[in-house]
């Protein structure tokens, strides 16, 4: 089921997979910091629940019964800024585009940006962030202001997704800035391409049917009687053009 970014839908649905007999549940949460209602149906029914992509429990304190398979948020912005960083030669400045901002992934990747700046590269300027709701369109828009009011000041674009950034391109092509390093996470086949085509500097993968996959092998472990860590976090993989065509061949 899809809750389409609904949380009161998200949680009809839950009960209703609930009252049909399921015997784990998992869940991409809508908000991860609203999740209280789907625990609750959860814990009443004795069910396990699984939590895929979005993690509800960064700090790895989950409830009991209750498991996170996914990505490092927080390693995967570190992975962005370590190698936009050093192409920069450890100074100038950047914008950061970030997804929603009740999501984990949003928080905890920009979060990675700042960790690095602060040990790394503290002659790295953070000019503006701004949700751009993980969508190609808003990040074009948000892209579109940022040249009006920074312009040639803006060294690199550091973005909590692909689609973000591949809109803060077209907005970059448009404004004939071609010197501008873009880093997105995904490693989508549009941002792939992107690389290839020299459009885009780099991206970092985060792998969906590596998630998907743990998510339900651990499902299965669960109905097995098995016993499981409560938080799992897959690598994170920087995507450059030297590997990124690898990764295309291999995402198709």
């Amino acid at each position: 089921m899809d809750a389409q970014e609904d949380v009161i839908r998200q949680q009809d649905q839950v009960m209703t997979m609930i009252q049909s007999g399921i015997d784990v549940l998992v869940v991409v949460p809508v908000d991860t910091s609203a999740v209280s209602g789907i625990e609750s149906l959860a814990k009443n029914a004795n069910l396990p629940l699984i939590y895929v992509n979005r993690n509800p429990y960064p700090n790895e304190n989950a409830p009991e019964n209750i498991y996170f398979i996914g990505a490092n948020s927080i390693l995967e912005g570190e992975t962005q800024m370590e190698y936009i960083g050093e192409k920069m030669g450890g100074k100038g400045n950047i914008v950061i585009l970030m997804g929603i901002l009740s999501n984990e992934a949003s928080i905890n990747r920009t979060q990675g940006v700042h960790n690095v700046i602060k040990a790394k590269y503290p002659d790295i300027k953070v000019l503006a962030e701004e949700t751009g709701n993980w969508q190609q369109d808003q990040g074009m828009t948000v892209m579109e202001n940022w040249i009006t009011a920074y312009g040639d000041q803006i060294n690199a674009v550091v973005s909590n997704n692909d689609n973000m950034v591949l809109g803060a391109i077209n907005a970059l092509e448009s404004a004939g800035m071609k010197d501008v390093y873009t880093i997105g996470i995904d490693a989508t086949t549009d941002a792939l391409q992107a690389i290839l085509a020299d459009r885009m500097t780099a991206t970092v993968l985060q792998d969906p049917v590596a998630q998907g996959k743990g998510a339900v092998e651990a499902a299965v472990k669960l109905m097995n009687g098995e016993t499981l860590p409560a938080i799992t976090k897959l690598p994170a993989e920087l995507i450059t053009k030297e590997n990124a065509q690898a990764q295309l061949d291999k995402s198709n």
